[in-house]
């Protein structure tokens, strides 16, 4: 049954079946190949979606989206570039920066590469930088999106290994943070090298205006987050009160959603959460499956054989999510990874929540390298280039997050020293 699923699989991806079917088909094969009954999907899959956090996803999707629509990550973008937009390279630090804090509320790098690429990306074309450079420097910082918290990533292991979603989300802040400044410093330090930038401070707000223009939208990710360590709501509620507030700062204060806009609005988060929870649906039923075939325990004593330090098992589980990122959307590779990887990493000694991380920030490279890098394919719709074009670009700003995914592998201390201060 195994090898019948997993060959279906990869044949279908060879085929560029969308990975959702793809895994459907598969699961489908398994139940047929092994003679059980056909019920068990609709249970299964079923089962898979029936789970409260799950909620938080459409809901941070919407969020996303009328924040983008409501003028709020303009605002942000004019924040962040009345900070660091003063210096050579700023504006593609302004990138980094809006992007992280565009995270704080959205949980998705896909809804972070549209709403502030297409504010950011034709802006840094007009300043002189190449379309590739804008518009792999955006989708390499919308990654944030799913390390920073909230994240939908995150929620999705919290229900898949079963760890706590606050402790991952809390976790989630030391890695957002080192990331985003390592890449600020290597935009930096590339501009001075390149040359570009010199004139980024044009047109550029003082801090003051900046701030009071943006005060609402600063205070978005205030009350989100504030509110889910501060004990007021969880992280599911969280997402509906971010649709809240979203909704009203677009509609009667900033006054730039429109009655007319909100079809446009749902429509387009529908679609987009439908998607996901497809994936995740299908996903819940092929993880079943491989559970039931003893394939998570197999896995675990042959790591166990082969791999028989922590630091070995990280470098190799490090490696294998790697490639399996690069074929294999994230949301699907956490449901079916994290309740077989998981245990293994806990038998090693190996904190969940870290582990966790380190799953996230791993995948989350997958948006960025072909071929089914969705950030990739979000960034160059926005910069209207080819995906060969901005592959040059694309390289440096992959070996910069590689290097801080190692550092957070083996400095446990950046993802834990803020969630052992809270929940200790």
């Amino acid at each position: 049954m195994t090898a019948v699923m997993l060959s279906t699989m990869v044949l279908c991806f060879a085929f560029t079946v969308s990975v959702a079917v793809s895994i459907g088909l598969a699961s489908i094969l398994g139940i047929q190949a092994s003679n059980a009954n056909m019920l068990i999907s609709v249970k299964e899959m079923f089962g898979a979606i029936n789970k409260f956090p799950l909620a938080a996803i459409p809901f941070f999707i919407l969020a996303g989206n009328l924040m983008e629509t409501g003028g709020i990550s303009r605002r942000l973008v004019e924040f962040a570039k009345s900070i660091v937009g003063g210096i050579q390279g700023g504006l593609p630090m302004t990138c980094v920066l809006t992007c992280m804090i565009f995270a704080a509320v959205s949980g998705s790098s896909v809804a972070t590469t549209f709403a502030i690429g297409a504010i950011l990306i034709p802006a840094l074309i007009k300043h002189g930088y190449p379309k590739s450079y804008a518009a792999a420097l955006q989708a390499t910082s919308a990654e944030l999106g799913v390390i920073i918290p909230p994240s939908i990533p995150m929620i999705l292991y919290g229900v898949s290994a079963e760890v706590s979603i606050g402790e991952l989300f809390i976790a989630g802040v030391g890695p957002g943070l080192f990331i985003s400044a390592m890449l600020m410093f290597f935009v930096w330090a590339y501009c001075k090298y390149k040359g570009w930038g010199k004139n980024d401070g044009e047109g550029r707000l003082g801090f003051g205006k900046a701030s009071l223009q943006a005060g609402w939208a600063l205070l978005m990710p205030v009350i989100i987050l504030g509110g889910i360590y501060g004990g007021v709501f969880t992280p599911t509620e969280a997402s509906a009160v971010a649709v809240f507030y979203a909704l009203v700062v677009g509609m009667l204060i900033y006054r730039e959603i429109k009655i007319r806009d909100l079809y446009a609005i749902f429509r387009k988060s529908a679609i987009s959460s439908s998607i996901i929870m497809f994936i995740i649906a299908n996903a819940g039923l092929f993880a079943f499956l491989i559970t039931r075939a003893g394939v998570p325990d197999a896995i675990g004593r042959w790591l166990e054989e082969v791999l028989q330090s922590p630091a070995m098992f990280l470098l190799g589980v490090n490696a294998a999510l790697f490639i399996i990122g690069m074929f294999i959307e994230t949301s699907a590779a956490i449901i079916v990874l994290a309740p077989i990887l998981a245990p293994v990493a806990m038998h090693f000694g190996i904190d969940p929540v870290h582990f966790g991380l380190i799953m996230v920030v791993n995948l989350a490279l997958g948006m960025i390298t072909p071929p089914f890098g969705v950030n990739l394919f979000a960034a160059c719709t926005v910069a209207r280039i080819s995906l060969d074009q901005i592959m040059k670009h694309l390289l440096p700003f992959a070996g910069v997050i590689l290097l801080c995914l190692m550092v957070i592998t083996y400095v446990p201390g950046i993802s834990l020293a803020l969630r052992d201060l809270v929940y200790r």
